[in-house]
């Protein structure tokens, strides 16, 4: 398949399981080879990974329902929970403030920068689980949960939790997505 292909492929899914087409060795390469491969500015390398397999998944998931003390839906929680992994994303703030101090001219795009490339990291990560066969989803219950993950995983104080994303082996596929008029959004000048 082509990289567009693979992209258009990627969608949420969110009836995923713990059937993984592939090995956890493999979606652990996939990872380690997209973090190392997706740009940042400066190459600042800002973005950190966290992958909870097995017991830390299941125990992420109970500690995000209990930082909402259940205000979010348990079946929801429970949804992201059956996957087989989730993938945590974070900027390291310590980082991204060193490029500050080191490029005083640039200081304030740094952390602009920073989040663009943890976007273009989740995309890509996403992109090659699908592209594997997995089903993924991207989540934001941060802030509400930093503490907690931080807490359950022995999370560094100077990263920054950005976004969660479940996976898993797919269960069922999401609705069809309905084709939009592109040229809303797209505009070419000659």
């Amino acid at each position: 398949m082509t990289f567009i292909q693979n992209l258009e492929k990627r969608r949420s899914y969110y009836s995923i399981n713990r059937e993984l087409p592939v090995s956890e060795e493999e979606v652990q390469t996939i990872i380690k080879t997209v973090t190392e491969a997706t740009p940042d500015a400066f190459n600042m390398k800002s973005a950190r990974v966290v992958v909870a397999f097995g017991i830390k998944q299941d125990q992420l998931w109970d500690a995000i329902y209990d930082s909402f003390h259940g205000e979010v839906p348990r079946e929801k929680i429970d949804s992201f929970k059956n996957g087989y992994g989730t993938v945590l994303y974070y900027i390291n703030e310590k980082v991204v403030s060193s490029y500050q101090e080191q490029f005083s001219l640039y200081a304030d795009n740094f952390p602009v920068w920073a989040n663009q490339s943890n976007g273009m990291l989740q995309s890509n990560i996403w992109t090659a689980l699908r592209e594997a066969g997995i089903g993924a989803s991207l989540q934001h219950y941060n802030p509400m949960i930093d503490e907690a993950v931080a807490k359950l995983l022995d999370i560094p104080a100077e990263w920054k939790l950005i976004a969660q994303m479940p996976f898993g082996g797919i269960g069922a596929e999401p609705d069809a997505k309905e084709k939009e008029d592109i040229l809303q959004r797209v505009m070419v000048k000659r």
